[in-house]
């Protein structure tokens, strides 16, 4: 009995196979790439709403521990308790300056009182501090970034009567803590966030 011949692959068969799965690897290659931008999208989302969130909840914590505690500049005047501009005046000021009481740390202990401040440069938010309450000559704030990628930051402030105003203290007043704050940060390509925070 003859033996049968064993058949290996025409050259069109390999020729058919290699274009099937070259189309199988385009695919897949495509459908890697998607989810691969579709997850950059998402982990820039999420850091963008966790910076806003802890922006929002260190500008709140801030304004609601808000204190009657005016401060001695380090040119030796004597700045209210609470200062909001539309631009700062020097490298070393800020579209608003506050004073604050002191929290707690994790033993229980009370802080004392802080001078902060918020300031817009460059598209960065910087939160400032500065060491003591009345400034020795030469005093800097020391500067912390909070978000990037800000194209406009603007606050206005409620009075007792109900009427607002972007800048504080009022005209014809020495001083004073407003009832509210309107805090509208503008991310760049995005609308703006407004959010609003009371005073204690």
């Amino acid at each position: 009995m003859a033996r049968a011949r064993s058949r290996g692959f025409t050259l069109v068969e390999v020729l058919v196979a290699l274009f099937v799965l070259t189309i199988i690897s385009v695919a897949a290659f495509r459908g890697l790439g998607a989810v691969m931008n579709a997850r950059d999208a998402v982990t820039q989302e999420t850091r963008k709403w966790q910076g806003l969130m802890f922006l929002f909840s260190r500008m709140e914590l801030d304004i609601a521990l808000a204190i009657p505690r005016p401060v001695r500049n380090p040119a030796g005047q004597t700045e209210p308790e609470w200062i909001g501009r539309e631009a700062p005046l020097t490298p070393d000021d800020a579209q608003l300056i506050l004073t604050r009481a002191g929290a707690q740390d994790v033993e229980g202990a009370q802080a004392g009182p802080q001078r902060v401040g918020y300031r817009l440069d460059q598209g960065t938010l910087y939160l400032l501090r500065w060491e003591a309450l009345d400034q020795p000559p030469d005093a800097e704030p020391v500067r912390y970034a909070l978000l990037h990628n800000v194209s406009a930051f603007h606050l206005r402030y409620l009075d007792a009567d109900g009427a607002w105003s972007e800048q504080w203290p009022l005209p014809g007043r020495t001083g004073g803590i407003p009832a509210a704050v309107e805090v509208s940060i503008t991310l760049e390509g995005e609308q703006p966030i407004t959010r609003l925070f009371l005073t204690r």
